[in-house]
């Protein structure tokens, strides 16, 4: 006997997303199957999914291994509609979540997605959809990020790509935990858009004197953590220009580019380069620290965690939202709406 439960919202047969049928290949919004979850499971109506950088990653098939055909998306919000038995599964039934797949799952860019009950985060009541959608990749990593440089001891960071939503909600965050940061940009536009949000040092990664600017700034404020987003030949400008045993923390492969990195750095000035991803380290860490930090994310979702929304797209237009955001990724956020 099946101990599937279904709270008072009709379940139907079949459901409309989007899948990608080989990698690289197009996205295709067609009708499939609505999943039926198992134990420990729920299934989640889907109303809002962001576009993110890890998004671009997995549909060009250079992020995380994949099972074709599957449905994108790696994070969203909704309503948990039916529960596949389970103590906490049960608990989550009616409830606003926010949510991610499985890791081989399907994902969020779609009506309905099921997933592990221990995926979904109960949105707090001021919480909208739209901002629930976005709480669980860039806010979590943010957050991730400034407790590492906090364990760390490091007296100062630096960032690239530091004008996208989540170099913004390092800023504040930094700012709120008096860590000074030295932020990356790649043109004038982005450097008066930061230095107008409060940042006191920005740099333009264009300028000729780049590389220059950021060894004496680094060296001067002991910025011994370097979070790079971008990597390929960038990876290389930053480690020659920071402090002896700084630690460069690669969370984003946004060049798509391999990293480039002169060995002799690394050997002589006791610098090291290390990988990122917000599950692998959340797996390092007990489940008290997991609660915690959920907690202080969803504490500053409304402040230093806001994120600005750019378009609302619905589901149907996955393809043009992606070209969107690719061509304004400053812009803010584009959101695909289910409803």
């Amino acid at each position: 006997m099946s101990s599937d439960r279904t709270g008072k919202t009709a379940v139907p047969e079949v459901m409309r997303a989007v899948r990608q049928h080989e990698p690289g290949g197009n996205l295709v919004y067609e009708t499939v199957p609505v999943p039926h979850p198992g134990p420990g499971e729920v299934l989640v109506r889907m109303q809002a999914s962001p576009v993110n950088p890890s998004d671009l990653a997995l549909i060009r098939g250079n992020y995380l291994a994949r099972t074709y055909p599957f449905v994108p998306g790696l994070e969203g919000s909704g309503t948990v509609i039916r529960s596949g038995g389970g103590l906490m599964a049960g608990l989550r039934l009616g409830k606003r979540v926010a949510c991610s797949p499985d890791p081989e799952g399907d994902g969020a860019w779609a009506e309905y997605m099921k997933t592990s009950a221990m995926r979904t985060t109960l949105l707090p009541g001021n919480i909208s959809h739209e901002q629930g959608s976005m709480m669980l990749i860039n806010p979590m990593t943010a957050m991730a990020l400034i407790e590492m440089a906090r364990a760390g001891n490091h007296r100062a960071l630096v960032n690239n790509a530091a004008a996208s939503a989540l170099g913004k909600m390092l800023i504040r965050l930094a700012g709120k935990y008096r860590i000074p940061l030295i932020n990356i940009v790649r043109n004038e536009k982005q450097v008066t858009e930061l230095r107008e949000m409060g940042a006191s040092h920005v740099l333009n990664s264009t300028d000729s004197s780049f590389e220059s600017e950021l060894q004496r700034i680094s060296h001067e404020l002991k910025a011994t953590l370097f979070l790079d987003a971008v990597t390929g030949e960038q990876s290389s400008q930053l480690l020659r220009a920071a402090p002896k045993g700084t630690t460069l923390v690669a969370y984003a492969r946004l060049s798509g580019d391999p990293m480039k990195v002169d060995p002799a750095s690394l050997i002589s000035e006791m610098k090291q380069v290390v990988g990122f991803q917000l599950g692998n380290w959340l797996q390092t860490k007990g489940i008290l620290f997991k609660l915690r930090l959920v907690g202080r994310v969803k504490s500053h979702l409304d402040g230093a965690l806001h994120t600005r929304i750019h378009k609302r797209m619905p589901l149907e237009k996955a393809e043009e939202a992606i070209l969107e955001y690719k061509n304004n990724m400053s812009a803010g956020k584009i959101i695909l709406t289910m409803e």
